[in-house]
């Protein structure tokens, strides 16, 4: 292959990776504005609903006790439902201790127990034994526009206003609205993880801050801006539904939860398809789990996205949906190609620079004399900039607005290991197209830092 070819090849994939490049700076842009701007809301009164916090659980001895004292200290007139999904440790063992206290037991709680075949087979599957669970405790002629339905994962704390925030006016006091989305926080984020060795200690720190970035600033953004689109979508964590919009999704089966990896998104589209409109507010949180294992991390992030891949299933049904503007359409179906794009760039953006690496093994002189003289390397320099900047701007807004400290050199300190963070997703939509391939579509539960740690206790109280 001669030099001009290489040339022209090297323009090419140029051009393709700075379009998507350039694209991608203007929806951070886009999306960065009006999170910013934003400004608190005026509450509501949650004595206006009925609350029922869901926690599905699965091998979750090491972190559920405290999350049900949690939930029940904080949230004393709202009730708590544990789904034990045929646990192999003590976790329904440790709910029930909880739920006798003082020679009686506690309205309150309840126990959903699931035994296999039917058990273990995802957290949708958990979380519509809850919902039937409560039809049943309700009965048929209960009121349930009024009832809103929380999950909740069994490390997640809630912050102690999230029901009066959720009742505000623009949330569930406006009866149109089906769900809201609390802010996420990871409760460990300052929080140095046990262990003699220094580095993994520095890195699994750092890699939880990595994700209370990425929840607080981007994916806080993405969701504000949704707001303009109509397509604000639910997380696994700080989920908020009215039950009535659970029931109109349900079917004849009562099953609202779906057979996808990320059910959570997946009930988003169907309520959103069904004619609701979902909220979402950063003026409370949910506080979770940050993993410091990266391949603890990387096994939840392929869950996730093979989960996006399989939600592509949805595409024909959210665009035909009268419901859903063409303008929540199209930033939908951007989110649902997210992990495709992430493919696509990861074959595509190499190929300038072991072209390069080709053509100067070839004949460094003359490439010398096109990246010095003839200015390519201003072209190299844009492109990778405009690959990093959309990630690095994220670490001085956390900085400034999240942590509100005006340290700037370390705002810029995040934002370069946040791009470096954004890159393991090349590596899990790969890891999630093979499993998709091979048929492994089973739910792959990530251990909790804590699980084969006796005696560490993960600071994550509100």
């Amino acid at each position: 292959m001669g030099g001009g070819s290489i040339k022209i090849l090297l323009a090419i994939t140029q051009a393709f990776a700075l379009t998507m490049s350039v694209a991608f700076i203007v929806y951070v842009v886009v999306i960065v504005v009006p999170y910013l701007r934003r400004k608190p809301a005026p509450v509501g009164d949650a004595a206006d609903f009925t609350w029922h916090f869901f926690v599905p659980c699965r091998d979750e001895q090491t972190v559920i006790r405290e999350t049900v004292r949690y939930l029940r200290s904080t949230f004393r007139h709202a009730h708590v439902w544990v789904v034990d999904d045929d646990s192999e440790d003590r976790t329904a063992r440790v709910v029930r201790s909880i739920w006798r206290r003082n020679g009686g037991y506690d309205p309150y709680l309840h126990l959903v127990p699931r035994r296999r075949p039917e058990a273990r087979t995802g957290k949708g599957d958990a979380l519509n034994a809850a919902y039937q669970a409560l039809n049943d405790w309700m009965g048929p002629d209960a009121s349930r526009d009024d009832v809103v339905v929380v999950v909740v994962d069994a490390d997640g704390r809630p912050a102690a206003n999230c029901l009066e925030v959720c009742a505000a006016d623009h949330l569930f006091g406006d009866e149109t609205i089906g769900a809201v989305q609390l802010d996420v926080w990871m409760g460990n984020a300052d929080t140095r993880p046990p262990g003699k060795n220094w580095f993994s200690r520095a890195f699994g720190l750092k890699l939880a801050q990595m994700q209370d970035l990425e929840f607080r600033t981007a994916i806080a953004a993405i969701q504000t801006s949704r707001g303009f689109t109509g397509t604000i979508s639910m997380g696994g964590n700080g989920q908020f539904t009215r039950l009535s919009a659970l029931d109109s999704i349900a079917g004849p089966d009562e099953q609202p939860w779906r057979g996808s990896l990320l059910e959570d998104f997946e009930l988003g589209v169907h309520l959103l398809t069904a004619g609701w409109r979902t909220g979402y507010t950063p003026d409370s949180h949910v506080k979770q789990e940050g993993l410091y294992s990266l391949r603890r991390f990387l096994v939840q992030r392929t869950r996730w996205g093979q989960g996006t891949m399989q939600c592509s299933r949805y595409l024909r049904r959210i665009w035909d949906s009268p419901h859903v503007s063409t303008l929540g359409a199209a930033e939908m179906m951007y989110y649902l190609a997210q992990p495709w794009m992430q493919l696509l760039g990861s074959l595509l953006y190499p190929i300038p620079f072991i072209l390069l690496l080709f053509s100067t093994a070839g004949d460094p002189a003359q490439v010398w004399t096109w990246f010095a003289d003839d200015g390519a390397w201003i072209l190299f320099a844009i492109y990778g900039s405009f690959g990093l900047l959309p990630f690095i701007v994220w670490g001085p807004i956390y900085q400034f607005k999240c942590l509100k400290s005006r340290n700037v050199l370390r705002g810029l300190g995040m934002g370069f290991a946040y791009a470096l963070y954004i890159y393991t997703f090349y590596i899990t939509s790969w890891r999630a197209l093979f499993r998709l391939v091979r048929g492994r579509n089973g739910w792959s539960k990530t251990r909790r830092n804590t699980e084969h740690a006796p005696g560490v206790k993960v600071a994550l109280d509100s």
